[in-house]
């Protein structure tokens, strides 16, 4: 039994498990939510028992075998296009009664190509509330009770795309060394110009066109007084203004809505003949011939014939100098959403997951499917080309890859519209910048397209993607009729007939179209054809779709970039762009949207897809991840190649830090072998010095042997000189070397000398002692007659250093006989 919970409204940004990461299937991890439980709820896709919660964000789908929220289930609740109650009644045998209760179902169709039904129990409540939860929470009627608003303060603040749109404008006037910011756009100083082009100011208040940005760029040769003359004369105001100039040769890429010649196409207007003509400025080639200007017209030739009937219709050549009209037959926004639903119905049914819960034909295995034979797996496949949706993806492809060769190869202007200048147009435009600017085919040029051409040139996302707008009404798609054409194929006649509980209005009554999808569909026919041009990856692109389609952000919220303003999404929303940054230098380069194949040198310029590259394929990571789940990894080489790349980078850095260790070792190694290299100067320096004093020692026992000395050498290094006369009971003297004078007056021994010798002399007679013979032959002192006079003589009172010497090395050349000191 279904129960009602109270809502809370602390808000998931605050949790910190991790929860704001995009997953696959573009649900969001842990959310605090109104809640509504469904217990013993099947999801018949898969035949899986669950629980079915209600979010004031998402439906959120538990499996009861694994505890895991199953993708396929799990649908943000802005992502569901429609929904509807139906009733199964099971086929009974022939003259049988069938007492069996029917199966009671609600079907979810969802704009990311998913159908998905769940059965419920009968003769419960689980059903009703269920849908009576999804009447009120799926399409709320006012825009401020979207999630993204009720959410609460968002930590990726979303920057003023003002400022972005201009600095995207001076780039593309060659001022790129202007920075925009808040104050200039404040006060409207940002009216640069080139020799060419300038930045109008007169829609800042936009009051010259409501869907319009604040700043445009037009001919400078045109006043804003002319600017204003000429939206007269357009649908919706929407005048032909630059959306890419070429910064080599001057060609640029215009984009405008329909003019008004009415019915008999004979309404003219000057200003805007003359706004046209000054898109086609001079040829730089030095004879002064003007560029040729082509009028791209979107729409099939039938139609804008049509249009005329209500004022609009399409251009004269006549009338606008040098042009040609061009009609590129791309149908409107009611083909595209049929055809949409189409492709939808068509995956559904031949898919490997259907939304009836019987297998598709494929499964039943052998050479049929479902009991036909091979017609029937002819027929059913040729059912996609009826869908028209390659078709037309193929269409916006040609048209966008004919203007982007039209303004390279022939350097001529081209104005691009359709019937409002906000569908086709800026599918066209935005595609072919995209093949003529390699900026573009980055992260930060791609966010720069989409809020140039889509977001500020007012293509109307609540309208399309069926959100409430400013003015509190929105498009009731909850309640719109859909029988899911869940009974097209044998399979599903089979398993009973479907009853629909509600009549619904036609699906052709809104504006909810997929043009949006359509062109980023076309983005990844681009990067499939191209992929080394793009830095982003094609998983970006579904991320990004989902992130769009759930209403997550306030980025795509609203019609305009003035009801943007007026709602204050930039305060009260979050940023699809920050979160997405923010994802990806969690990461790096090894981030599942980089390209690993991006090679910004190979395509540094312009992009031409011939003819016969342009043929489309379903595009499988998007289009088929829900019906052919595991025929849907047509990235899983990327994703293999990503996760060789990852080991790559790991080893990469490894071998980095290996390097640096190998370099710090060979320092350390230097290191020590310079302070081995120091050891070894400081061991030869000593060895050298005790050779120096090995011979000064042998040098002084020489001289000390010569004078008849016995040298004695004590442990502790001490060397003792005996002179011996008298070997019995002799008396002993001792006389030291006198002690060095230090410059402080002061007297100090020589503690640190090397060598001490210490002479000692045994006499009893001085003048018969051997000493005293010595003392005779080597004085110089001695008297004329021989005689000794010791102690009174001079050498006593000299301080003889023959006689008591304790001395360095310094003293022992002090006894030399020739020594200055014995001259007094």
């Amino acid at each position: 039994m279904a129960t009602l919970r109270p809502p809370r409204s602390v808000s998931s940004r605050d949790s910190s498990d991790g929860s704001e990461r995009l997953d696959g299937a573009g649900s969001w991890d842990a959310l605090e939510w109104t809640k509504i439980e469904g217990h013993g709820v099947v999801l018949v896709n898969r035949d899986e028992a669950g629980t079915l919660f209600v979010t004031n964000f998402r439906l959120l789908f538990l499996s009861d075998g694994t505890r895991n929220i199953v993708p396929l289930g799990t649908i943000p609740l802005e992502t569901i296009e429609k929904f509807n109650k139906m009733v199964v009644k099971n086929q009974s045998a022939a003259r049988q009664i069938d007492r069996s209760p029917s199966r009671r179902l609600l079907q979810i169709i969802g704009k990311d190509m998913r159908i998905i039904v769940f059965g419920f129990r009968p003769r419960t409540k689980q059903r009703h509330v269920i849908f009576d939860a999804l009447l009120r929470c799926a399409k709320p009627a006012r825009i401020w009770d979207l999630y993204a608003f009720t959410c609460g303060p968002s930590k990726f603040s979303k920057p003023n795309s003002k400022v972005r749109l201009l600095n995207e404008y001076f780039r593309l006037l060659g001022k790129g060394s202007h920075c925009a910011s808040v104050s200039m756009v404040e006060e409207g100083s940002f009216t640069l110009s080139n020799d060419l082009w300038r930045i109008s100011n007169t829609n800042s208040n936009y009051t010259v066109c409501s869907s319009y940005p604040f700043a445009l760029i037009v001919p400078k040769s045109i006043s804003d007084e002319e600017v204003i003359q000429a939206s007269t004369f357009r649908a919706r105001c929407r005048i032909p203004v630059v959306s890419w100039c070429h910064p080599g040769t001057g060609a640029v890429l215009g984009r405008s809505a329909q003019p008004l010649v009415g019915l008999m196409m004979n309404m003219r207007s000057n200003a805007d003949e003359k706004l046209v003509s000054s898109l086609c400025t001079q040829l730089v080639d030095g004879k002064g011939s003007r560029r040729k200007l082509y009028i791209a017209d979107a729409r099939p030739r039938k139609h804008a014939l049509a249009n005329g009937a209500m004022g609009g219709g399409s251009e004269s050549s006549s009338n606008y100098f040098h042009s040609e009209i061009v009609f590129f037959g791309i149908d409107n926004i009611h083909a595209m959403r049929e055809s949409f639903a189409r492709l939808r119905d068509y995956l559904d049914t031949h898919g490997a997951a259907s939304s009836d819960g019987m297998s598709s034909f494929l499964r039943h295995g052998g050479s049929t499917w479902g009991g036909g034979n091979l017609s029937s797996m002819s027929a059913s496949v040729s059912t996609l080309g009826d869908s028209g949706w390659l078709i037309h993806v193929q269409s916006v492809l040609a048209g966008s890859a004919w203007i982007a060769a039209r303004i390279a190869l022939e350097s001529a202007s081209v104005l691009v519209h359709c019937s409002d200048g906000w569908d086709r147009t800026s599918q066209l435009v935005s595609l072919a910048n995209l093949m003529l600017d390699p900026y573009y085919r980055t992260f930060a040029g791609f966010q720069a397209l989409v809020e140039k051409d889509w977001l500020a040139f007012g293509h109307p996302f609540s309208d399309r993607i069926g959100m409430p707008s400013v003015s509190g009404t929105s498009f009731d798609l909850t309640r719109q009729s859909s029988t899911g054409n869940l009974s097209s194929s044998p399979v599903r006649q089979s398993s009973g007939s479907f009853t629909p509980q509600t009549s619904n209005t036609s699906h052709a009554q809104n504006n909810y179209s997929p043009i949006f999808l359509q062109w980023v569909d076309c983005v990844s026919q681009l990067l499939r054809v191209y992929p080394f041009a793009f830095e982003f990856s094609s998983t970006f692109l579904v991320d990004f779709l989902d992130c769009v389609l759930s209403c997550r952000f306030g980025n795509f919220l609203c019609n305009s970039e003035k009801e943007r303003e007026k709602c204050g999404i930039y305060e009260a929303c979050g940023c699809l762009w920050a979160y997405f940054a923010d994802l990806r230098s969690l990461e790096g380069s090894s981030h599942a949207h980089y390209n690993l194949f991006y090679d910004p040198l190979k395509h540094n310029g312009p992009i031409f897809p011939p003819a016969a590259a342009l043929a489309p394929t379903l595009w499988p990571q998007f289009h088929l991840r829900w019906a052919c789940p595991s025929e849907s990894q047509a990235g899983e080489l990327e994703a293999e190649s990503r996760s060789m790349a990852i080991k790559f980078s790991e080893l990469q850095k490894a071998k980095e830090a290996a390097e640096m260790k190998a370099k710090e070792y060979s320092v350390a190694m230097e290191t020590l072998k310079a302070e081995l290299r120091n050891e070894k100067r400081l061991s030869s320096s000593a060895v050298n010095l005790a050779q120096r004093a090995s011979k000064e020692s042998a040098a002084i026992k020489r001289a000390i042997l010569s004078l008849g000395c016995r040298v004695n050498y004590t442990s502790n290094g001490d060397c003792t000189v005996d002179i011996e006369s008298n070997p019995t009971g002799s008396q002993e003297k001792s006389i030291q070397s006198p002690p060095r004078k230090e410059s402080d007056g002061t007297m100090e021994r020589d503690d640190n000398s090397d060598l001490s010798v210490s002479v000692t002399v045994v006499s009893d007679d001085v003048s018969s002692s051997p000493l005293g013979q010595v003392c005779e032959t080597l004085c110089p002192l001695r008297t004329r007659d021989g005689s000794c006079q010791w102690p009174s003589a001079g050498c006593a009172q000299l301080g003889c250093q023959f006689v008591g010497l304790k001395a360095n090395f310094d003293a022992f050349d002090h006894l030399s006989i020739y020594d200055s000191y014995f001259e007094s």
